[in-house]
């Protein structure tokens, strides 16, 4: 099947998307419906865009983010962590990637990779931020092959099981 990456209209699409992110992420029902309203409160942000990957005209994949804003929920939380290891000016004019899932019946083919770096790429920051499960896993494998380190790791997040490492990479992120 062909692939298709472009714009996505995340607030029309979201129960798509997020159908996407409960397969890849092992999300349920309650879950889901939490994150659909963050993810439309998201979408509200100045800023705040979206890419989809279709195949056969099915969503596959999805990437948003934003400017960073040091008031959003994310950033407070993160804040503390970065301070303490002397990133916290990290949180300032970066391109924060909110959410990237690619459905497991198409990972590992290029999906993932390839809306990381179309977003980024139009990103006006010099730079973009990440968090994900502090553990290593091929996500994290692609994020450090884009560029990404790790700025804080342990980091708790109210309500999440598992701590997630805080990433930051220059941008444009590289091409390998």
């Amino acid at each position: 099947m062909d692939l298709v990456i472009g714009p996505l209209d995340l607030s029309a699409h979201v129960d798509e998307a997020l159908a996407v992110q409960a397969v890849a992420f092992g999300l349920g029902p309650d879950e889901v419906a939490v994150r659909r309203q963050i993810v439309l409160r998201h979408m509200t942000y100045p800023g705040a865009r979206a890419l989809g990957a279709t195949a056969g005209g099915d969503l596959v994949g999805f990437v948003y983010g934003m400017p960073n804003d040091r008031t959003h929920w994310w950033s407070t939380v993160v804040e503390p962590y970065l301070r303490a290891n002397h990133h916290d000016h990290w949180l300032d004019d970066a391109f924060v990637i909110t959410e990237l899932h690619v459905h497991p019946a198409h990972q590992n083919r290029g999906i993932g990779r390839s809306l990381i770096t179309t977003i980024t790429d139009s990103a006006a920051e010099p730079r973009s931020i990440l968090s994900a499960i502090d553990t290593e896993s091929p996500a994290r494998a692609l994020y450090r092959s884009l560029g990404y380190r790790d700025l804080a790791r342990q980091v708790l997040f109210p309500s999440a099981p598992k701590p997630y490492a805080v990433m930051g990479a220059p941008l444009p992120l590289l091409r390998r």
